[in-house]
């Protein structure tokens, strides 16, 4: 894999009490073979876990844990020094603990003091690890919105079998996930559709109709399901429909919460940003925030199945012959539940067809007890889950008459959706 972007950078890493900190050796290992300059900082109870100085003698560097260590001071303002050193902080493993102290600004240990003195023009990474009903919890969930908003880059944790025994998501990342993701904020590579003066343009003009003040639910992207530690079952959904809808609403006053699945995507300008990774962490996000919504739009292609068994290590060729057969499972119905839930809401399914497009579109629109459904075509040309463009047509409750556009950017599309609920 290409890590160019970290060789000669300063990378300070940050280590805290997570079960994965035994890693964080072969991670620094990792960076220093892909060129770059590592100092760590950790906290104290960080040591718990793997030996400081095995981290000293692998750095070449003073590690940072104690705020009063006597070997700090003669630069005296050492956070600030650090904070300013870097080209990047990456914090792996993050424990609950500490997310909730960066995220809400509480600078008690040498760790959450430099994430809090980071000037606003170095990147902060963070890749949370812990167990699953910890990295679920709601006060967890915010806290990484919450960092999220700051502008911090959070690095979704691996699904699997974890310390406890429970199987979820709170692995540690594969390294070469973790490097990954810091080379892309070092190379600012991340992708947006609305990157030229016409998109731009067109952003930025008013909608017809109000949703300025309403509460606005989108689902965008695809979901993972994963096999294996390295396979996954996934779809080539790109999010742009999901994110032209929510910069859309954005632009036009609306209070937007985008939950995401996978992209490469730069995050709108959203009021409430959620990450997921699998058709069951989009459940869960998609029905704990249904109830503060006026309109729900399920842009997301989420899976509808997943390996009923999940392996946490790596599938060997060797060890399951010519053939080998993985048993899928039905994800939950996201659309159908959140139907069954609605009150006063709005609610727009999204649906992809290749073949009697209209005719699909109508039941599931019935079914899912929808307000709306936008039907996109698989077999339109220059329309589909890759491109800048679509085909839409859409369908409304209680209204026998099918609305049908021309092929037209993403963002166009969007305003269309927009002006027809």
């Amino acid at each position: 894999m290409d890590f160019s972007h970290l060789k000669n950078k300063k990378v300070l890493l940050g280590i805290t009490g997570s079960i994965a900190t035994y890693k964080a050796p072969q991670l620094v290992r990792e960076l220093i073979k892909a060129g770059a300059n590592v100092r760590v900082v950790a906290t104290p109870s960080a040591e718990k876990f793997v030996s400081f100085s095995v981290l000293e003698n692998l750095t070449q560097n003073i590690l940072i844990s104690d705020i009063f260590d006597s070997r700090n001071q003669s630069v005296g303002a050492w956070h600030i020094e650090l904070a300013h050193w870097c080209d990047v902080y990456l914090i792996a493993p993050c424990s609950a603990t500490s997310l909730s102290k960066i995220a809400n600004g509480n600078c008690d240990n040498a760790l959450s003091c430099v994430a809090i003195a980071l000037p606003n023009s170095i990147p902060l990474v963070i890749s949370p690890a812990m167990d699953y009903t910890m990295y679920m919890n709601p006060a967890t969930q915010k806290n990484i919105n919450t960092l999220i908003e700051y502008g911090a880059k959070i690095i979704l944790p691996d699904e699997g079998e974890l310390a406890s025994g429970l199987v979820g998501p709170g692995r540690l990342p594969e390294f070469n996930t973790i490097l990954s993701a810091t080379n892309e904020v070092l190379s600012g590579s991340s992708k947006s559709i609305f990157n030229d003066d016409s998109a731009d343009s067109l952003l930025n003009d008013t909608i017809l109709g109000n949703i300025s003040g309403k509460r606005i639910m989108i689902s965008a992207g695809s979901t993972i399901e994963k096999i294996d530690a390295v396979r996954f079952i996934s779809n080539y959904s790109t999010g742009k429909m999901g994110y032209a809808l929510a910069e859309v609403a954005s632009r036009n006053g609306a209070l937007v919460t985008l939950i995401s699945g996978a992209t490469s995507l730069k995050r709108p300008n959203v009021d409430k940003f959620i990450s997921v990774k699998s058709a069951e962490e989009m459940f869960v996000a998609c029905t704990n925030n249904f109830a503060e919504c006026d309109i729900a739009i399920m842009a997301a292609a989420v899976a509808d199945f997943t390996p009923e068994i999940q392996v946490s290590g790596k599938i060997k060729k060797q060890d399951v012959g010519d053939n080998y057969c993985i048993k899928l499972k039905k994800t939950k119905d996201i659309l159908k539940t959140l139907g069954e839930r609605k009150e006063n809401q709005f609610l727009i399914g999204f649906a992809l067809e290749t073949e009697n497009e209209i005719e699909n579109a109508k039941e599931k629109l019935n079914k899912k007890n929808c307000d709306m459904i936008v039907v996109n075509s698989a077999n339109k040309k220059d329309s589909g889950f890759e491109g800048d463009n679509n085909t839409i047509s859409i369908l409304k409750k209680n209204d026998e008459k099918v609305y049908d556009f021309p092929v037209a950017t993403k963002i166009q599309c969007a305003k269309w959706i927009f002006e027809t609920i």
